[in-house]
C-alpha cells in the first residue's frame, strides 16, 4: 500500500485530490493538512511515500518544505501558477500538477508513482547496502546507513558514530538529515539516532551499546509517536 498526504490550505482542493485517490486501491491516504508545519511534523514521525503537496500557502510554502521532507518521499506539486513549474523540479519534484485538476491528468500521475513504488520495493529488499558519503577534511568517507549508530553534533562539526569509527564533518544537523533514512530521528539537540541501534530506553535517555544519550524535552513526542508508528513483526 503506498501511504499519502495531502497539504494544501484550500478546503475544496483537498477535497477533490481526495476523492481522487479514493479511486486508487493502490493509495492510502493517511492524512490531510491545511497546514505545512502540522504536516512537517507528521512526516518527521510517520512513514509517507507520497506528498500532494501545494506551493502557494501561508507560514510555510511548499517548495520550502519540499527542502525538509525525506528524499524518499515523492513530491507531487499542485498549483494554480504555472510559472512556479521550473521550480518545483528544481527540487526534484516527481509530477507538477496544475489546478484545476482532471482526473485524467491525475490517473496519469498514479500510474507513474504506481510503476515507481513498484521498482523502490525490488531496491528497497537490500536496504543494508545504501551508502551516503561524507566529507571530512580532505577526505570523503563512504558509509552504510545501516552501520551508522548515532550523529553527534559538537559546535560547527557532526560527529558519525558507527561501531569501528568516528568521521567529522562539518555540517548542520539538518544538512545530515536531508542524507539519511526515515530510521534516523533526532532524539535531542546535538544527537541524531538510528532507530534500527536503539537498545533500550527510559523517558529520559537512549541507550546505543555502551552509550546514554539524553531525550531532550521538545522531541519526547516525537520519539513517543515514532515508537509507536514504527513497524512492527
Amino acid at each position: 500500500m503506498i501511504k499519502a498526504i495531502i497539504v494544501d490550505d484550500e478546503p475544496k482542493a483537498i477535497e477533490l485530490i481526495s476523492s481522487y485517490v479514493s479511486h486508487f486501491s493502490e493509495f492510502q491516504l493517511v492524512k490531510t493538512f491545511r497546514n505545512g508545519l502540522k504536516a512537517l511534523e507528521f512526516i518527521n514521525v510517520n512513514k509517507v511515500d507520497v506528498i500532494f503537496l501545494d506551493i502557494n500557502m501561508p507560514h510555510l510554502s511548499g517548495l520550502s518544505l519540499s527542502k525538509m521532507i525525506p528524499k524518499e518521499t515523492a513530491i507531487v506539486f499542485t498549483t494554480a501558477y504555472s510559472e512556479h513549474a521550473v521550480e518545483s523540479y528544481n527540487v526534484n519534484a516527481f509530477d507538477y500538477l496544475l489546478k484545476p485538476i482532471s482526473l485524467e491528468r491525475f490517473s496519469k500521475t498514479i500510474t507513474k508513482l504506481t510503476s515507481a513504488f513498484s521498482i523502490n520495493n525490488v531496491v528497497d529488499t537490500n536496504k543494508s547496502s545504501i551508502t551516503i558519503f561524507v566529507k571530512s577534511g580532505l577526505e570523503t568517507h563512504q558509509l552504510k546507513v545501516d552501520d551508522i549508530n548515532y550523529l553527534e553534533k559538537d559546535g560547527n562539526y557532526i560527529y558519525y558514530v558507527t561501531p569501528h569509527k568516528k568521521i567529522m564533518a562539518r555540517q548542520s544537523i539538518s544538512e545530515a538529515m536531508q542524507n539519511l533514512t526515515t530510521d534516523f530521528i533526532q532524539v535531542q539537540k546535538s544527537f541524531i539516532v538510528n532507530f534500527k541501534k536503539i537498545d533500550s530506553m527510559t523517558p529520559d535517555y537512549i541507550t546505543v551499546g555502551e552509550i546514554k544519550i539524553p531525550i531532550g524535552s521538545q522531541f519526547k513526542s516525537i520519539l513517543t509517536k515514532k515508537v509507536k508508528s514504527y513497524p512492527k513483526l
